[in-house]
């Protein structure tokens, strides 16, 4: 009798321990083409392939190849589709939850709170100029008039400090919130999903969306991308703004009108950003965005790199899963929750054999 099969479907230098634990409780490790990561191509029909008859997807990205409700239809057999990242948004998790198909991701403290000490890196850089007093100085210049920059927090003298909002107060905007408290700055923040004491154990004021829009000197977001949240800053947000705020985007590329944002930095009606995500990626070598100087700063979507951490806690995170699935038991880590009752129905208390 054949061996159950897990596909790597995005493999990213998995442990070596981690392999050899999961080939022996019996399962055969499919290994994904690693040209289905990359932008060119159509590799749905492959990747559909090599899915057939498995019963559990385990990978890092794969946003230029989904996963598919085609992709999960290929086989009966599946439970579990495990990310070692925190975002899902290359998963059709409706179709999974339609099909009964667990979707399980990793927000590890590597990866959200690497990201949550990036947006701080990106806040301060941006309001001190740190690039553009680096520039100055290699130009020759010194104490440049123009390079001044934004204090913080609150004073004795009076000073009432800027008001820092957050859009999502998940596990990285309160990391963020609590990464702030010591500069004595106003948070606020925009999360309809999040118990009220939530927003009191963190210190951040609950508003609107478009009251944190209108008050917030800077605008940070801490969302997943969803149909909710797809492109929901745009011109129509911007006009809300103050001439002064600076955008900073770690989240995901398709929240934000990327164009709209390149346009507003341009005519004066925001003062900047820092971007992390991208709607394409790698970002066009024609995008507005790489016009506008030091006014935008451009991250490669490493938010979360860390040395000596970045996906190890998510692989290790994810094999949990895996095995807890393929065991009739339901992880700790499920995105789609409203599927539990479905696929405990249907696999509940029953293991994997081959």
């Amino acid at each position: 009798m054949s061996k159950p099969k897990i596909l790597m479907f995005a493999p990213r230098e998995e442990p070596k321990d981690i392999i050899e634990n999961l080939e022996g409780r019996g399962y055969e490790l499919v290994w994904g083409d690693k040209s289905w990561t990359l932008p060119r191509g159509e590799h749905e029909g492959p990747l559909t392939d090599a899915a057939r008859d498995t019963v559990a997807l385990m990978g890092t990205s794969i946003r230029h190849t989904p996963i598919s409700r085609r992709v999960m239809e290929a086989s009966q057999r599946l439970r579990i589709v495990a990310k070692y990242t925190v975002g899902v948004d290359d998963v059709d998790t409706d179709a999974a939850t339609d099909l009964g198909i667990l979707v399980c991701h990793a927000p590890t403290e590597s990866n959200c709170f690497g990201v949550a000490e990036t947006t701080m890196a990106m806040i301060l850089a941006m309001l001190k100029k740190i690039v553009e007093r680096d520039l100055a100085v290699r130009a020759g210049q010194w104490r440049e008039p123009h390079l001044g920059t934004t204090f913080l927090g609150a004073r004795a003298d009076g000073y009432p400090g800027i008001t820092i909002g957050f859009v999502g107060l998940g596990r990285i905007g309160k990391r963020v919130a609590a990464l702030l408290a010591p500069w004595r700055v106003r948070l606020i923040a925009y999360d309809p999903y999040i118990p009220p004491s939530d927003f009191l154990q963190t210190g951040v004021k609950s508003v609107d969306y478009e009251t944190l829009l209108r008050e917030s000197d800077v605008v940070s977001f801490h969302v997943v991308l969803t149909k909710e949240t797809r492109f929901m800053f745009g011109a129509d947000q911007i006009r809300l703004m103050k001439p002064t705020a600076t955008l900073i985007n770690t989240a995901r590329g398709k929240i934000i009108d990327e164009e709209a944002v390149a346009k507003a930095i341009a005519e004066n009606r925001l003062r900047g950003a820092a971007i992390d995500a991208f709607e394409e990626e790698p970002v066009a070598m024609d995008s507005p965005l790489r016009k506008l100087g030091h006014k935008v700063l451009l991250s490669p979507h490493s938010a979360s790199f860390n040395e000596g951490g970045e996906l190890r806690p998510g692989i290790a995170w994810a094999a949990r899963s895996v095995i807890s699935a393929l065991n009739g038991i339901v992880p700790d880590n499920v995105y789609n929750k409203e599927v539990i009752p479905k696929w405990k129905e249907k696999f509940g208390n029953a293991s994997v054999t081959g």
